[in-house]
């Protein structure tokens, strides 16, 4: 099969623009994919396909996609470069067009972005069947023509970083506990010689002290670990690390707290920060980015028993300070609070840390963009700058503190768990509890609880988890390396 782009005319009347991939093709079949186009009626829509067969011989179906106008750039207002959003849609759907006919080959219009064309391919293919008999056809995208190969190769990787963290938030909490997750990022990190992945137990944690983590892992049968990577890419192994932190919750009841039943499923993915900021470091060793990261990544499970945390009981961090435990449902910061203490030994460039952890973000931003709370306007700048190139965006949220004076006031410990205004501006009191624990200048809290999953608001992933944003936390990392390199 072979997909290729088309873009829509400038004037409303005018007659649809070729790719030149789409040109040279049309002058292969003497005009006729152009003859056929016109006949077909009105020009074809963003997003839109029209299946052509018989066309050539080499190429049985093919399928022309709308782009949009070619000259869609930078949108201001939706803070996102909309033609490499349209590249990515537009793909992604003849590719599924492809996948539909059952041909299991695909060559895909590099549309002028091969790297956009790429991610739309392997993004929009991918989906968890690996528990059903009947699976669909496995197809394999590849570039149509010869230009552009290493553009389409990274796009291919960035793909695959974000189809790992999908893969690992889909998958159910018995095939991915806390062990299991750490094995399978190992067994990822393996080639790579510049790359060490150290799964700590239950006895190690003990050890550093991380209260807060194990009054968490306490309510479950499964065994905490502390999954701790270092990639070493840099030029010298010496130079201050970028420090990535993932909430690890493999599967979240509530606890004691006990989530309502209905939805309570999707908690299998409330690992999502731990996935994507694993997913993120094995995408840089895949493009050997010079520069070094750390990730850390608590893992666990919240569950109800005799032995879990009790709404009321004080626990004791990392760092000393005391926790009143309010709500065992807000389980995601105490994890954090020890892991950034932690975070705090590698003398970091930057901590970064990713957590599915408030469905008042969900409120606040639904599935539009990850919320982000920091304390370092040039972190801001990088994640924000890389998120317009990657589609999957970031949105700037406050940490005032007006948000501190709300948990620091607690009865019998030095912070709560929760605000104490209860469900007022939730993800804002739970990045204020989390600075609670952070003095490096340059940190950055990502929430992605909004963004853990896909109905069908980003055309170009199925519906499921969503991984996002993995390809933002990469590309952050790629212009760190360049800043560092300069």
């Amino acid at each position: 099969g072979l997909v290729l782009g088309v873009y829509s005319s400038e004037k409303d009347d005018g007659a649809a623009q070729f790719t030149s991939a789409g040109d040279a093709f049309d002058r292969l079949v003497s005009g006729k994919l152009r003859a056929l186009l016109s006949l077909c009626g009105p020009p074809l829509k963003k997003g839109k396909t029209r299946v052509f067969h018989g066309l050539h011989q080499d190429f049985p179906s093919v399928v022309v996609v709308g782009l949009g106008k070619k000259s869609a750039g930078i949108n201001e207002q939706e803070n996102w470069n909309e033609g490499k959003e349209n590249i990515r849609t537009a793909v992604a759907v003849g590719c599924r067009q492809i996948q539909d006919l059952e041909i299991p080959c695909v060559e895909v219009d590099p549309c002028g972005d091969a790297q956009a064309a790429a991610e739309g391919a392997v993004l929009g293919l991918h989906e968890y069947n690996e528990l059903k008999q009947k699976k669909k056809l496995v197809v394999a995208p590849q570039l149509h023509g010869s230009a552009e190969r290493e553009a389409w190769q990274k796009g291919v990787t960035y793909a695959e970083g974000q189809n790992l963290a999908r893969y690992l938030m889909e998958a159910p909490a018995n095939y991915i506990t806390p062990i299991k997750f750490a094995e399978h990022i190992e067994q990822k990190l393996r080639s790579f010689s510049n790359v060490k992945v150290h799964i700590r137990p239950e006895s190690w944690i003990t050890t550093q002290e991380m209260g807060a983590f194990l009054s968490v892992a306490k309510g479950s049968a499964e065994p905490p670990i502390f999954l701790e990577i270092h990639y070493l890419g840099g030029a010298n192994t010496d130079d201050p690390p970028l420090v990535f932190v993932g909430k690890g919750v493999t599967f979240d009841s509530g606890g004691i707290s006990l989530k309502p039943s209905s939805g309570m499923d999707a908690m299998r993915a409330d690992m999502g920060g731990a996935a994507t900021v694993c997913s993120a470091i094995v995408t840089a060793a895949a493009l050997n980015l010079p520069l070094n990261i750390i990730g850390l990544a608590p893992l666990c499970e919240n569950m109800p028993s005799g032995k879990a945390n009790k709404p009321g009981d004080v626990v004791r961090a990392k760092n000393g300070k005391t926790i009143q435990v309010d709500n065992t449902d807000a389980e995601g910061r105490l994890l954090l609070a020890d892991a950034l203490c932690y975070a705090h030994n590698f003398n970091a460039r930057a901590i970064v840390n990713a957590a599915t952890l408030t469905g008042a973000m969900d409120v606040a931003l639904g599935s539009a963009a990850t919320g982000v709370f920091t304390n370092s306007s040039w972190l801001w700048t990088h994640l924000y700058e890389a998120s317009i190139l990657t589609g999957d965006r970031v949105w700037r949220m406050p940490l005032f503190e007006h948000y501190t004076k709300q948990v620091t006031d607690c009865p019998l410990a030095d912070v709560s768990n929760i605000g104490k205004y209860s469900r007022a501006g939730g993800a804002c009191t739970a990045a204020a509890f989390l600075k609670e624990f952070v003095t490096a200048p340059h940190w950055a809290h990502l929430d992605i609880a909004g963004v853990m999953s896909n109905k069908d608001e980003v055309p170009y992933l199925r519906k499921g988890m969503a991984g996002r944003p993995t390809r933002t936390l990469v590309e952050f990392a790629a212009r760190l390396s360049q800043d560092s390199h300069n």
